[in-house]
């Protein structure tokens, strides 16, 4: 009868054989209750189902109809034309290597573009398995002396800084646990440069909420906005407002999570501070907390740009 074995060293430098045990005993674990969503606290009220079967059910969706899009718009803010499987990753519902081999086999241009996601998502593992310091410490310091400004820190964390764009994924984080990648990339950039607040304040508040955040992910992306991280143009700032023209020129994401602004014409709903007096007083919400012009100015003096 085959016995089962290992080889291992011993202390002496000397192979040994040693036999493998037929069962291993493992400590038994006193069955319980499953928590429920709604007595669970700091839970997102529209988090997304979560599970291998939820996940593969959104797989099977996002191969038939979304992934061939995906390359032209995953940019979209209002049409959300993203997986949405992150979450899926993160806890290992689904298997990143199998959705390569399936996005492959489906083989659209937008396969290939959502592909390249996924290698910048494990990118990230790898620059984080080898500077593990990073989770804490800029990757590239810059020699930032971060604000910190906590009634700013406040309404950027509450969705209520004044521009629009900004407070509207803000509120969709603290509604669903997720944002839209484009929406993560602006937050985390105002954060950090029209704020000038340190980045780990934000990798703390999106690690509080997310529902797929993860360390390496997380903490890699917000430095590579923030400028300490891998990216090579260090100093870009993202302007909230030629964003929001750019990716809801018609302000439908803005007005779901904004709706104090739905009604606004087009031309205001990225810039309400320009209505008439009278018309701005009928609406709460608030002034932009920060001039973009001087906040630009000041990220460019701290940074030597």
């Amino acid at each position: 009868m085959f016995t089962p074995y290992l080889r291992r060293w011993s202390e002496e430098g000397v192979r040994e054989v040693v036999t493998a045990p037929r069962k291993i005993s493992v400590p038994r674990v006193a069955a319980g209750t499953l928590p429920r969503r709604a007595g669970t606290a700091r839970v997102s009220p529209g988090l997304m189902e979560g599970g291998e079967t939820a996940g593969r059910r959104r797989l099977r969706q996002w191969l038939s109809g979304g992934i061939a899009g995906y390359e032209d718009g995953h940019d979209d803010l209002a049409g959300d034309a993203t997986s949405r499987l992150s979450p899926f990753l993160h806890f290992g519902a689904l298997s990143a290597a199998e959705l390569v081999h399936l996005a492959k086999r489906e083989g659209s241009p937008g396969a290939h573009a959502f592909i390249r996601q996924l290698a910048w998502r494990d990118f990230h593992h790898q620059v984080l398995a080898a500077r593990p310091d990073t989770a804490r410490e800029d990757y590239r310091p810059r020699g930032d002396r971060w604000r910190a400004d906590e009634r700013e820190v406040a309404a950027w964390r509450e969705g209520r800084t004044g521009y629009p764009l900004v407070d509207a994924a803000m509120r969709q984080l603290a509604h669903e646990g997720w944002m839209h990648n484009r929406g993560r990339m602006l937050v985390a950039s105002f954060l950090t440069k029209t704020l000038y607040a340190d980045w780990r304040t934000g990798a703390r508040h999106f690690l509080d909420l997310l529902v797929d955040g993860d360390i390496a992910n997380n903490q890699l992306n917000w430095q590579w906005v923030a400028g300490t991280g891998t990216d090579t143009r260090p100093n870009r700032v993202l302007n909230p407002v030629i964003q929001g023209k750019r990716f809801d020129p018609r302000g439908a994401y803005v007005t779901r999570w904004v709706p104090e602004l739905a009604g606004l014409e087009h031309k205001f709903i990225h810039e309400p501070w320009k209505l008439k007096a009278a018309d701005r007083a009928g609406i709460d919400y608030p002034d932009p907390i920060v001039d973009l012009a001087e906040a630009r100015a000041r990220f460019e003096r701290a940074r030597g740009v």
